[in-house]
């Protein structure tokens, strides 16, 4: 890829979106920004800054409208994964070792997404069902007579690890050490998980966090290898009649889940709780049809929260075109899904929270194209059964507080909710 950058789109309006402090700002502010870049005539073109607010790299092109968001993502051949998938450049050992085939484009995406996706048939995921309805009783269990809890570390966070950890064949004494190095890797950005702040203080504990993981998976691939158990790692790594994953591979695939199915699940069903607070009425319909509503609802949450913020998309070659705006080879085009998922010409009254939305064509799990989330069915799983549990077992729980929200732009984190609701006996 050159370095040759095209500089003729509309300027950056007076918010920068990689100007992380602007994303613990509270929620209508941040969709209201995207609501005019959504109107401007052209794509706005934002400077790049590191940590500290120092400029650097090329900057990027925002793509914030739901039928340029699609249309990109429908063409990989022109607006490729494999430069990155962040804004920030990453070296390429660096890029595969965080982004797994998330940062790949084909054939290298093909054959690891491939191999993963034998363990994600929704088949598979279905027949979870159980399980996750036992595992979020037993977390609400531990709560339910207190009367208060922060919903996201005591409930909406250890949901989607305990089904992961499960699924993967990972023992449940590993579970504070993936939560905290999960919150190292994906809120590297954020002070409450690593303390320095500057760009070598972030590195070096993103790397320390990610390796530690990585370790991790690597003993407990070479133990399935030799001896195959019933669970993820060993279908990953010991099958005996399909292509496995190296144990190299498999690391760094946990990184890759443990962020997908574990931190987004988690904020999803965070800003969930945060919706039905703020729209009783939707709670009460919710509340008054579990088995009937939970289908829209769900897709509703995902839609309202878009946990994965962005997803970054090189240009290939020059003279790429989106619409009336021609690109040069190397150019950075940034996916805003969240802004898709409010576009006025899809959603009406998108910032509504709407738990019978119908159609609710969202595309909060990416948009059709290679790298549509390969885990849907299991955060659908996941975030449908959670509150059919919630809503039986503490039916008036609500947020105490505001939410205090990740300093990211690339996860759609909160970080910590105060709940209240009536003490009970579980």
């Amino acid at each position: 890829m050159t370095s040759v950058v095209s500089t003729d789109s509309a300027p950056a309006p007076d918010v920068q979106l990689d100007d992380l402090d602007w994303w613990t700002r509270p929620a209508p502010e941040r969709n209201a920004a995207f609501a005019r870049f959504r109107a401007a005539e052209d794509l706005p073109f934002f400077p790049e800054q590191d940590l500290e607010g120092t400029p650097r790299g090329r900057g990027f092109h925002a793509v914030t409208r739901y039928a340029d968001v699609v249309e990109v993502s429908k063409r990989p051949d022109e607006f490729c994964s494999g430069e990155g998938v962040n804004i920030f450049d990453q070296p390429p050992h660096l890029r595969e070792f965080f982004g797994s085939f998330i940062s790949m484009d084909n054939p290298e995406h093909a054959r690891l997404r491939k191999i993963v996706a034998r363990g994600f048939t929704a088949k598979n995921m279905e027949a979870m069902r159980d399980q996750v309805a036992a595992t979020t009783r037993e977390i609400l269990t531990e709560v339910a007579g207190r009367g208060e809890c922060d919903f996201v570390t005591e409930v909406a966070a250890l949901l989607p690890l305990r089904v992961v950890d499960d699924l993967m064949g990972i023992p449940r004494s590993a579970e504070q050490f993936i939560f905290d190095k999960t919150n190292a890797v994906l809120g590297a950005s954020d002070p409450e998980y690593v303390a320095d702040q500057s760009p070598r203080g972030v590195a070096t504990a993103l790397m320390a966090a990610a390796n530690e993981m990585a370790e991790l998976l690597r003993e407990l691939a070479a133990e399935r290898i030799k001896s195959p158990q019933d669970d993820l790692i060993s279908k990953l790594v010991a099958a005996t009649t399909e292509e496995n994953l190296t144990t190299e591979e498999l690391a760094s695939f946990f990184i890759l889940l443990v962020g997908a199915g574990n931190e987004t699940t988690r904020n999803a069903i965070s800003h969930g709780l945060v919706a039905l607070t703020q729209n009783p009425d939707q709670r009460r319909i919710w509340a008054d049809d579990l088995a009937g509503v939970t289908p829209t609802a769900v897709e509703e949450i995902v839609r309202w929260a878009s946990p994965v913020v962005h997803m970054r998309r090189t240009v290939t070659q020059d003279g790429v075109r989106l619409g009336d705006k021609e690109f040069r080879e190397g150019d950075k085009v940034v996916l805003w899904y969240g802004s898709a998922n409010r576009d006025e010409s899809v959603f009406v009254d998108g910032d509504a929270f709407d738990v019978r939305r119908s159609p609710n064509p969202h595309i909060a799990f990416g948009a059709p194209g290679p790298h549509f989330c390969l885990g849907a069915h299991l955060a659908r799983l996941e975030i449908g059964v959670a509150f059919q549990e919630i809503l039986t077992a503490l039916p008036d729980i609500e947020a105490a507080a505001e939410p205090e929200y990740l300093r990211s732009n690339f996860i759609h984190g909160i970080k910590h909710l105060p709940a209240r609701f009536t003490p009970t006996a579980l």
